[in-house]
């Protein structure tokens, strides 16, 4: 062949190599080396799995992909922030919430005499004012972690089948960099929930149940998720509970340093600690994972987070207390234990013989 054409020949294959190396994967650059080029907010989207029924802490980024309608949840789904009082109350929801996210006021689900649970029918009809059917995927954050897991335990205790909880709540949702709206938004009222509340009044153990368990079955454990101060009885750990101490039975669950940190059950960044962090924790404490784990503290708040924990881990022999530490310090005839029992201390006495001086202060 003459080398002219040759030459022309070679030429054109370089030409054509060039060009197939240009429509490769755009992840590939032409010298063969990763491309630093990052996806796209699309391709981002796509990308966030889908996560199980039953799993109840979940990222910025999948509740990112349930709005863009990439999730099977997208269809049928309400953001709730969760706070204290009307929406006027709220430490942010003015000032800046997920886009399309309602208020919901947290005692819309508890209230006096003992700050447990309303009734199902009160219940239900805060969960109608907000559209929510058992169907419907409920999707919590708010600034107090405690709180929004007491929302979404009484959602789960109605039956709700699937609720979750934005781990890390607003802070994880900006540091993703997710932008916030201060539109206020509201919901549409549903009329029939779609099943008789409560589907799962297994999860509810009351005061009379856990009093006459504590003694009577040996499986059953009474699981304090209060401060070591609050289990030994040197204070209530609340303003408005004059009694400190605990139920006779009670065993030590851990919590944190006061109701309004829970830094044992949570991290720094305010995500929730994983159930095998949650294992560590309860190292060489007087339960087990075999036990039936009747979940309590002052008044439902801290409690809820364990329970949620091991609730989306599968585990079913599990339930709150709810009354707490403060209804059953209103019952002066009910047993009561002060100091630690591992520590050989302990004394055991009745509500009405406490002291009235242990209120926080």
């Amino acid at each position: 062949m003459n080398k002219r054409y040759i030459s022309l020949f070679l030429a054109l294959i370089l030409v054509v190599s060039v060009f197939s190396g240009c429509s490769q994967d755009k992840k590939d650059s032409i010298d063969g080396e990763p491309s630093t080029e990052k996806p796209t907010a699309e391709e981002q989207l796509q990308e966030v799995e889908a996560v199980d029924v039953e799993k109840v802490f979940v990222t910025p980024q999948w509740l990112q992909s349930v709005i863009g309608g990439n999730q099977n949840e997208s269809d049928n789904y309400i953001i709730l922030e969760a706070s204290w009082g009307a929406v006027d109350d709220s430490p942010n929801y003015n000032t800046g919430h997920i886009p399309g996210a309602v208020h919901v006021d947290i005692s819309s689900i508890e209230g006096e005499p003992y700050w447990n649970i309303k009734t199902p029918e009160e219940v239900e009809q805060a969960m109608l004012d907000l559209g929510i059917t058992k169907d419907r995927t409920v999707i919590l954050y708010g600034s107090d972690v405690s709180g929004t897991a007491r929302v979404a335990y009484a959602y789960l205790w109605a039956g709700v089948e699937n609720v979750k909880v934005l781990d890390g709540s607003l802070d994880a949702w900006t540091n993703a960099g997710y932008e916030l709206e201060t539109t206020a938004n509201t919901a549409t009222p549903a009329t029939e929930f779609g099943a008789t509340v409560p589907v799962h009044p297994e999860y509810w153990t009351s005061i009379e149940d856990a009093a006459k368990k504590v003694n009577e079955d040996p499986n059953f454990r009474l699981v304090s998720i209060r401060s070591y101060e609050e289990f030994i009885g040197e204070t209530s750990g609340y303003s408005y509970i004059d009694k400190a101490g605990e139920p006779k039975g009670a065993v030590w669950g851990k919590a944190g340093s006061d109701p309004y940190h829970m830094e044992d059950y949570t991290h720094e960044d305010g995500t929730c600690i994983t159930m095998d962090e949650m294992k560590e924790l309860w190292e060489g404490l007087d339960f087990t994972l075999d036990n039936h784990l009747a979940f309590y503290c002052g008044t439902g708040w801290r409690a809820s987070i364990p329970f949620l924990i091991m609730y989306e881990n599968g585990y079913k022999n599990i339930s709150m207390f709810d009354g707490g530490w403060y209804q059953w310090q209103m019952n002066d005839e009910l047993p009561v234990q002060l100091n630690d029992p591992n520590a050989g201390e302990v004394v055991y006495t009745t509500v009405g013989e406490l002291p009235n001086d242990k209120a926080a202060k």
